[in-house]
């Protein structure tokens, strides 16, 4: 049975609080915090992007696995925030964690789900026998237009996972996607920033694929909400993840591990892999783990995943989500952040 043989994650030190973000803007910081469930969100550095982010996540994941690195067969990229339009990022990071000449790469696009878009595929070249090791990443270092609701939750960070068939930290035990087409977010080619369909976003996306997915994998698998230790799921904002929960039977403290990166942390909103990744760190062996991704467009992914023997003595081989949560933090002012973002455009 296949399954994770190591993972890792990375979110930047820089921060900025949404009640600054309301200040610039002339909003009510509490009412957004109450209405988000975020108080600050991660801010890459002038030299932090995709790339960077993935090689950093994919450092700690070979850590983890303790293999060699030509061993990896695939490497795959999923982020809504690739550097470049026309260059793959998978032919920079390939080279900075010793990977490949031979293997094969691919970036991926779904949006937020571009990440559980490269495990899936990571996963199935394993299941099929055609390398030994896949690494599927998801990184960004998402945009939200100036005023936007999106400049709120739009953070940094990504998380790295490597596929195989022995030594597993985690079997995965099943998967399912459910997609569609609903428009509900959008970027054309050559556009900056993103847009949105406001509260579209929420019923017919995000709400709809995520616990469409999330069912569709339990009735499948047989299983229930409560044979779950952990559950984490999509978190563009903090109430969303809350609410799918709660309809679908999940309960908070089933959540709090992975959602620690959205809402007890205040700081990353967004990944589910990198919330994955919190769970891993803590997690003790056989302890039954569900994720469920969104991607706008749109689709979601689930697996099924459950801790093995060996999980607990590779979580200290690299650095934990937490600890980067917790770690010193640079604070930003609006213009710095703006700065950073690159949201000044100054014409020569």
């Amino acid at each position: 049975m296949p399954g994770i043989v190591g993972y890792g994650a990375f979110i930047p030190r820089n921060r900025i609080k949404s009640e600054e973000i309301a200040r610039q803007w002339g909003k009510d910081a509490a009412a957004i915090q109450r209405g988000l469930l975020l108080k600050e969100k991660s801010v890459p550095g002038l030299d932090e992007d995709t790339i960077t982010i993935s090689v950093a996540a994919g450092r700690s994941a070979l850590a983890r696995a303790g293999i060699d690195p030509q061993k990896v067969g695939a490497l795959y990229i999923g982020s809504e925030s690739h550097p470049y339009a026309v260059k793959p990022s998978g032919t920079v990071v390939l080279e900075a964690l010793g990977l490949g000449p031979e293997i094969h790469v691919a970036d991926f696009e779904f949006a937020c789900k571009a990440g559980t878009e490269s495990m899936s595929v990571a996963l199935a070249m394993v299941e099929a026998g055609r390398v030994e090791y896949a690494m599927g990443i998801g990184a960004d270092t998402s945009q939200g237009a100036p005023n936007d609701a999106l400049e709120f939750s739009a953070s940094a960070g990504g998380a790295a996972y490597i596929f195989g068939k022995e030594n597993l930290l985690a079997e995965v035990l099943h998967t399912y996607s459910y997609t569609s087409d609903t428009p509900d977010f959008w970027r054309r080619e050559g556009e900056f920033y993103p847009r949105h369909g406001g509260r579209f976003t929420g019923e017919p996306a995000y709400f709809h694929h995520v616990m469409s997915a999330t069912m569709g994998i339990l009735d499948r698998s047989g299983h229930k909400p409560g044979d779950f230790k952990y559950a984490v799921f999509h978190m563009p904002n903090g109430k969303f993840p809350l609410t799918a929960a709660k309809r679908m039977g999940f309960t908070q403290e089933q959540m709090e591990q992975g959602w620690v990166v959205n809402l007890m942390g205040n700081t990353y909103s967004g990944s589910s892999p990198t919330g994955l990744a919190a769970i891993l760190d803590v997690a003790e062996p056989d302890d039954m783990i569900l994720i469920t991704s969104f991607g706008s467009g749109a689709g979601s992914d689930s697996f099924i995943l459950r801790a093995t023997d060996l999980l607990p003595e590779k979580q200290g081989l690299a650095p934990k989500v937490r600890s980067m949560l917790d770690s010193p933090r640079k604070y930003l002012t609006y213009g710095e952040y703006a700065k950073l973002r690159e949201k000044i455009i100054v014409n020569d």
